[in-house]
């Protein structure tokens, strides 16, 4: 499985962006999809995620009701919508996919090693 990230980008505080992570290859085996983020110093940190099929979300407290994970499995691609932009939203975003665990966990799903396919990130700047 490989996973592209894009759109990133500069906004200005309350500003939105919208990140993709489109899947190639193997696609078919992946059974969830997560966001992380990395600011400059800082350690990388939970997005969000979902489940590749069905409707299991979870957020990270600090973006809950301004981000929305969605996906279009058409697309075979997963989207990040981030609304009401903040200067600490500021970093590195990554995609990454899990193709092992079978059911959605949403604990789990917030774990980095939980995940064993990584993007390159796209990066978001917020100024204020």
């Amino acid at each position: 499985v490989q996973l592209q990230a894009s759109g990133g980008g500069s906004v200005q505080a309350g500003g939105s962006l919208r990140l993709s992570c489109a899947a190639s290859g193997h696609t078919s085996t992946i059974r969830s999809v997560g966001w992380f983020r990395q600011a400059p110093g800082k350690e990388r940190e939970f997005v969000a995620a979902t489940s590749w099929r069905g409707g299991s979300t979870t957020y990270a407290d600090s973006v809950k009701n301004r981000f929305t994970i969605s996906r279009d499995n058409a697309k075979n691609t997963v989207y990040l919508q981030m609304n009401n932009l903040r200067p600490e939203d500021t970093a590195n975003y990554y995609c990454a996919a899990d193709n092992e665990r079978t059911t959605f966990h949403p604990t789990i799903a917030t774990y980095g090693i939980a995940y064993d396919y990584w993007g390159q990130g796209t990066e978001v700047t917020v100024s204020s």
